[in-house]
């Protein structure tokens, strides 16, 4: 089994990074495989409304971000995306991508467990968290939960490693993600381990 994570921040290891590595590290202490892909900081075409992937099964544009992304995920059972916020949103290169990839490509998502991570120095995390989302739930992929809305908090870079409350969120998606993983491909499976509940409180 293998999940694949796609990194929405232009920044390669910056706090959306360290929010996804700490999900791929409960899932390959689970057993299943991670990959982490980032977008980088090329411009990403947007969908321009076409309707040429319905004749083609795939976009019409040949960029390699998308031809990557888009055979990970044929070779993947899970997904997870990782954005920071912008304005109360997803980085706009991220949804760009996500746009033309849910439109051309369904059948390779329908199914497939999948989950929204959102980073962010102070607020709009929940909004950017909701938007994400939506790909998920128009796409028949069942989406995987937390112990809490699964939102990092970091400003500089690294920063979000400080976040305890934030890392344990993504502790348990990457094994709640595993467990979803494995109950679908085997049937039921024993309910993941849950770590004693760490608060982080910024005002005391």
């Amino acid at each position: 089994m293998k999940v694949l994570l796609i990194n929405g921040s232009p920044r390669a290891e910056g706090n959306t990074y360290v929010a996804l590595s700490e999900v791929a590290k409960a899932l390959e202490a689970n057993g299943v495989e991670a990959e982490i892909v980032s977008i980088g900081t090329k411009a990403v075409q947007g969908c321009i409304a076409c309707g040429r992937c319905r004749e083609l099964g795939r976009c019409v544009f040949q960029d390699e971000l998308y031809n990557k992304v888009r055979e990970r995920l044929a070779a993947s059972d899970g997904l997870v995306v990782g954005s920071p916020v912008y304005y109360a949103g997803p980085n706009g290169s991220l949804c760009a991508l996500l746009d033309r990839l849910f439109y051309s490509s369904s059948a390779l998502l329908q199914y497939k467990p999948a989950a929204a991570v959102a980073v962010c120095r102070r607020g709009g995390a929940s909004a950017a968290f909701d938007r994400l989302n939506k790909y998920f739930t128009i796409a028949q992929m069942p989406v995987v939960s937390s112990q809490y809305w699964n939102i990092l908090y970091g400003a500089r870079a690294g920063e979000a490693a400080q976040d305890a409350e934030g890392l344990q969120t993504m502790r348990t998606l990457g094994r709640n993600m595993a467990w979803m993983l494995k109950s679908l491909q085997n049937g039921q499976q024993p309910l993941p381990e849950r770590e004693p509940a760490i608060k982080t409180n910024f005002i005391r």
